[in-house]
């Protein structure tokens, strides 16, 4: 069975005492009776705080991202190591931020999966298409050739560590939301990619969330189709009952 994930990325925002009074707030609100995966990503620099605070709750602690090296002269860049060392064990890979603004190509981000997996981490691999991409109808074949050439390198055991987040850029930030039925016919062909590539039991059992504008409004009717595996939560995530009325439409 697949696990249902929300997973809120914090981006830039909330400094020490900002997030500590979030995550109180979480754990405040949280119900007994989870019916899925909690993760939280915020900024480097509360990462290990976060991690010592949520140390007895069910919320997980991801980073927002990763270098592809070990280690070396990279300066501001943070390696899977460090973040082990601190007990993140979840990174993000791939936002669409971070290629848009930071010029992250596939093949790099092929190259920090393999760092992260080795690290024995868990990654939630973003991708998804601009606008231009959806207008142009490109959008099926521009998602094609993120995943082949972001993830299809791997070995087929290497998947049980993979999480799947499809994000319509032109859905983020914007207010703009893909229809529960757009999110379903995209997430339905992203299982059936990997099904010709490495066959039923992957295509089955990766979780595949959705990332765009995903609100406590939408968030039933988007999580009720039928591959959406849950949510990749931007903006709502910086607000405790916001966040916990997304978790509450799984």
């Amino acid at each position: 069975m697949r696990r249902k994930i929300v997973a809120g990325n914090w981006k830039m925002n909330k400094n020490a005492e900002e997030s500590e009074d979030l995550l109180n707030e979480l754990i405040a609100l949280l119900p007994n009776d989870l019916d899925c995966e909690i993760i939280v990503a915020p900024t480097f620099v509360n990462l290990a705080s976060a991690v010592d605070h949520l140390e007895f709750t069910p919320i997980e602690v991801a980073a927002q991202n990763m270098h592809q090296a070990e280690n070396g002269a990279f300066t501001g860049e943070i390696s899977a190591d460090m973040l082990k060392s601190i007990g993140v064990n979840t990174v993000i890979l791939g936002h669409s931020e971070r290629r848009a603004y930071f010029h992250e190509s596939d093949t790099l981000l092929a190259s920090k999966v393999n760092t992260a997996l080795k690290h024995d981490m868990q990654v939630i691999f973003c991708f998804g298409e601009e606008l231009k991409d959806r207008q142009a109808n490109n959008h099926f074949a521009l998602v094609e050739t993120q995943l082949r050439d972001g993830l299809f390198h791997l070995e087929a055991h290497s998947w049980q560590n993979i999480v799947l987040a499809y994000e319509p850029v032109w859905a983020i930030g914007t207010g703009e939301t893909a229809s529960p039925e757009q999110a379903q016919e995209m997430h339905e062909f992203i299982r059936s990619t990997i099904f010709n590539k490495y066959g039923n039991p992957i295509a089955e059992n990766v979780s595949i969330l959705y990332g765009g504008s995903v609100k406590p409004e939408n968030a039933k009717e988007i999580f009720s189709k039928p591959d959406v595996d849950g949510g990749l939560i931007g903006g709502a995530a910086l607000k405790a009952a916001d966040f916990l009325g997304i978790i509450n439409g799984i």
